[in-house]
């Protein structure tokens, strides 16, 4: 389908010759020229969206005047907050977020019928990939089988869906689906998918050049920021409208400079650069703003590292982290297999249109911090954020401080007295750094008894986006893996252990290097491609294991390769969870106990009864580097990209119908019609006061999106798991809720159903927990429905950074299909506050230093607040009521999160979808 530009008017598009042919490009310089604005200061990244502005201007979406607003934010120091109107090139998905966004477009089109308009309007309009990579789950590991029995298992739970997502594949234009076992979306499109510099014909039939840009219904598609490219997550939602030809509307946003110097020291990793990363930027505070990394360091910055800096964009806060284009770029675009013509125009374009990294570049910034790469030492992050950030030879002092915390007033029970008890011989093991505060218990295992307590690491995973993408880390945790079998160590057996490489290429270069043999030797076999433990997909621990854990309310530990390791997130028998390299998840399935200082204690004795200590498996950067140089070769690449959508026989078996709409299965659990567009009215309405709204939860600081709409599994004894037991689903066949999010009847019931989330409404209370109308303790979805059927409208409150993390359109899906009107908080993550507002919920902040601790509230009160009808304006404050129990009030003044105009006419539509589907009616 071709692009459509704006107006042709001759003053900025150029022509250039690349690879033996001519294009043409919208030139940054050339605006310059015309006397749009002074533009060669500006950073890399924001060239891109000048860019944009460029090539879509049309005198009505985008203004001159927009364009010079560019020009005025690099004359104000980094500061202009004008909203534009942006339209990124394509759109990329994985399957848990995409299956709901396939859902919501098929219901467009039933939708779209109803108010007498044509279902053939409802296609995107903008490239759509999505990579089926979050239904892998590890059921079985540690053997040679564990890989084929995981797709065997995960065909059987997702066929429905499956079904579904192959119909969209071929009712949808525009739209293609990469098939499970490929990879993980992220490095599909780091190593396959994206370009760089993309090209396609204009409406007028000729061939233009620009920037390659997305939006992804993942956090972290920033990991593609690492090759130039910008993205970044949004919601399902909004994702929705953009494939649908509706432009992102957000303001033009600050760029904070990331100066890299000097260059890595031996024996520290990019995982060890990237966590230190985002320790700093946490502290810098980064939310809603672009960074970009710059300085002469990048010259020894892969763009492997750089891409794993990309990744964990979400976890510094960051809508994007970007690196600009240079000579770096060019290999990796050669090494991976991009056809000659697309580098050469890669090249020609950055250095004609200023995109050009040139030694010494150091444009404006809005702000700046440095770090000497010299500087950076061995860290893991956790036990419950990705920003807390540890030293390595501090990490199981750190771990103890941890267990302290969290026995203080605790005593734990004497599991030794009750093994005896029962008629068992326990032999006390030594604690590291114990001084009384971790509880115990022993499990009697297939290979004999053995002791378990606070800090055992019950997984150690090699998974995720954000390091298998990268060779050197791989190749040395394959190198960790081979003299330490050299050396005759081996896991612990309490350690599940496994290896889900990001793409196929990864398992190409480790089988070419000899290293998988090494790897399957103590327990890291290949178990999938796709997310698997970063996404909550772990599997269930070995039973023993699992009852020994619960049995005695033991601190599990999982020592994890992503980019998450929020509470409740990895498994349900995991307390504490770090991020890590793959060499030291590798190092650490060795040791099994996070109360061991892996730096200095004896990892395990060699065949000869001599210690081993992580220095004697530890490999020098030359011995990876040469392996790298030997092993990842353009033709790995070019060889498992070839039939990258055509997938195994397994895929190639599914059958669907061909049809324009979907004939929804009414007996389905995974895919149901939702109820956003039934009955839906031919025109808008207009926003509404909140009026005596009642409290459904009171929140705390930095509750994620995990918290709110949970991915992983869950019990039979929560409200989805009887909702799905009453349709006789057997509790092993529940899957995960990330593979239900086909069906809002189990999302609903899932929402703010996190096993850890905790409502300050009750004290002391885990999990998805609130008061009813009657003033009893009862799930949230239970109390959510009383008061939908008394006519009350909702409101959450919480604390500072709500709705951190992942891009879950589900978290404001489920809020908004539970009756909340209003989030009330203290600020808001960016991605989080965007769906909520798609969602037609509007997201409040509080002033004046108010606070829900400051104001008292208890969850008994109810609120009104005023002041959003009629001429609204977009971040205006607005008056709120509070009525405390005791009949007293308190009026505050709240700040309208509705951001922008066009928000604020999503809003008045009832969401996002909603306004687009309108649209498309009336121009049917």
């Amino acid at each position: 389908m071709p692009i459509t530009v704006g107006h042709d008017t001759n003053k900025t598009r150029r022509t250039l010759e690349a690879g033996g042919a001519s294009v043409a490009y919208y030139s940054i310089p050339a605006a310059q020229e015309a006397g749009l604005g002074q533009f060669d200061r500006l950073p890399s990244v924001l060239k891109v969206v000048l860019e944009n502005m460029l090539r879509f201007e049309d005198g009505k979406t985008v203004t001159t005047d927009d364009i010079k607003a560019f020009s005025e934010w690099a004359d104000k120091g980094g500061k202009n907050p004008r909203e534009i109107a942006y339209r990124p090139a394509r759109v990329l998905m994985q399957d848990f977020t995409g299956v709901p966004a396939v859902v919501d477009l098929a219901a467009m089109r039933d939708g779209i019928v109803s108010l007498g308009g044509d279902p053939e309007k409802i296609n995107p309009l903008n490239p759509v990939d999505l990579v089926i990579d979050h239904s892998v789950m590890i059921d079985e590991f540690g053997n040679p089988r564990a890989f084929q029995m995981n797709v065997d298992r995960e065909y059987e739970r997702n066929m429905e869906r499956y079904t579904f997502l192959k119909w969209g594949q071929s009712a949808f234009n525009n739209f293609r689906v990469v098939p499970p076992g490929t990879g993980i979306c992220h490095q599909v499109n780091l190593e396959y998918l994206a370009k760089t510099v993309w090209s396609d014909q204009d409406q007028n039939g000729e061939t233009v050049a620009y920037p390659d840009t997305l939006v992804g219904t993942d956090s972290h598609t920033t990991m593609v920021n690492g090759a130039a490219v910008l993205g970044w997550g949004v919601g399902g939602i909004e994702a929705e409208a953009a494939m649908l030809g509706q432009p992102i509307s957000m303001l033009i946003p600050e760029v904070v400079g990331f100066k890299l110097t000097g260059k890595m020291t031996e024996g520290t990793t990019a995982t060890d650069l990237v966590l230190k990363v985002v320790q700093m930027l946490r502290e810098k505070g980064v939310v809603s703003k672009f960074v970009e990394f710059y300085g002469d360091g990048l010259d020894n910055v892969p763009l492997a590292d750089r891409a794993t800096i990309g990744n964990m964009a979400p976890e510094y806060g960051a809508t994007c982290g970007f690196f600009p284009i240079d000579d770096v770029t060019l290999r990796y675009l050669t090494q991976t297999g991009r056809d000659e013509n697309t580098i050469k125009l890669v090249e020609a374009y950055a250095k004609a249109n200023g995109m050009w990294r040139e030694p010494g570049y150091e444009p404006v910034y809005t702000d700046t911090l440095e770090l000497d790469m010299g500087t950076v030492v061995p860290a893991i992050s956790g036990p419950k954020r990705p920003q807390d950030h540890i030293a390595l030879d501090n990490a199981a002092k750190a771990f103890g401080e941890y267990v302290k915390g969290q026995r203080e007033g605790k005593p734990t029970e004497n599991a030794e007295a009750r093994w005896e008890a029962e008629g068992g011989q326990p032999e006390p093991t030594s604690i590291p750094g114990d001084e009384g505060h971790h509880a115990r218990g022993y499990v009697d295992g297939e290979t004999g008894k053995y002791q378990m307590h606070d800090g055992s690491i019950v997984i150690a995973s090699i998974t995720s986006c954000t390091n298998t993408s990268n060779p050197y880390v791989m190749i040395g945790a394959g190198l960790v893996a081979r003299k330490a079998r050299e050396l005759g160590l081996d896991r612990k057996p309490w350690v599940k252990t496994s290896l889900a490489p990001g793409s196929q290429v990864v398992s190409a270069y480790l089988e070419a290097a000899g290293l998988q043999d090494d790897l399957d030797a103590i327990g890291f076999n290949l178990v999938g491609y796709g997310c698997t433990t970063c996404i909550g997909n772990s599997g269930p621990l070995q039973e023993e294991i699992s009852k020994c854990i619960n049995d005695n309310d033991l601190i599990g530990v999982s020592v994890l390769s992503g980019n998450r390791n929020f509470e409740g997130r990895i498994s349900p028998d995991v307390r504490a969870n770090y991020l890590a390299s793959p060499p030291l998840v590798v190092a650490y399935a060795l040791v099994g106990d996070m109360n061991v200082d892996i730096t200095t204690a004896s990892l395990g004795k060699d065949k000869n009864g001599n210690d081993v200590y992580l220095k004697d498996i530890w490999p020098s950067q030359e011995e990876i580097a040469a392996l790298v140089e030997e092993t990842v070769t353009r033709e790995a690449f070019q060889s498992k990209y070839a039939d990258v959508f055509k997938g195994d026989d397994k895929w190639r078996g599914v059958e669907t119908t061909d049809s324009q709409t979907y004939d929804w299965p009414t007996s389905s659990t995974y895919v149901q019609n939702p109820p956003y567009f039934q009955d839906m009215a031919k025109e808008a309405g207009e926003i509404k006061n909140v009026e005596n709204a009642r409290v459904l939860a009171i929140l705390g600081d930095m509750v994620t999106t995990d918290h709110i709409s949970p991915a992983g599994s869950f019990k039979e004894t929560t409200p989805a798991g009887q909702y799905l037991t009453d349709r006789q689903v057997q509790p092993r066949e529940f899957n995960s809720y990330g593979s239900r999010r086909g069906n809002h009847e189990v999302m609903m019931r899932g929402t703010f159903a996190n096993i850890r989330i905790r409502n300050e409404m009750l004290d002391g209370v885990e999990g998805g927990y609130t008061k009813g109308p009657n003033g009893e303790q009862m799930s949230i979805y239970d109390a959510a429905m009383a008061w939908q059927e008394q006519g009350v409208p909702l409101v959450i409150f919480a604390g500072e950074q709500y709705g951190a993390g992942s891009s879950r359109d589900w978290a404001a899906k489920g809020t908004a299909l539970l009756g909340v009107k209003a989030v009330i908080a203290e600020n808001f993550e960016r991605i989080h506050r965007s769906n909520l507002v798609g969602m037609g919920v509007i997201p409040f902040e509080f002033t004046g230093g108010d606070t829900r601790k400051s104001l008292g509230i208890t969850g008994e009160e109810t609120v009104s607040i005023t002041g959003l009808e009629g001429d609204l304006k977009p971040l205006s404050n607005v008056p709120a009521t509070i009525t405390y129990a005791d009949g007293t009030t308190k009026e505050i003044e709240l700040k309208c999160r509705i951001d922008t105009a066009v928000e604020k006419e999503y809003v008045e539509n009832g969401g996002v979808l909603h306004y687009v589907l309108r649209n498309l009616a009336k121009a049917a």
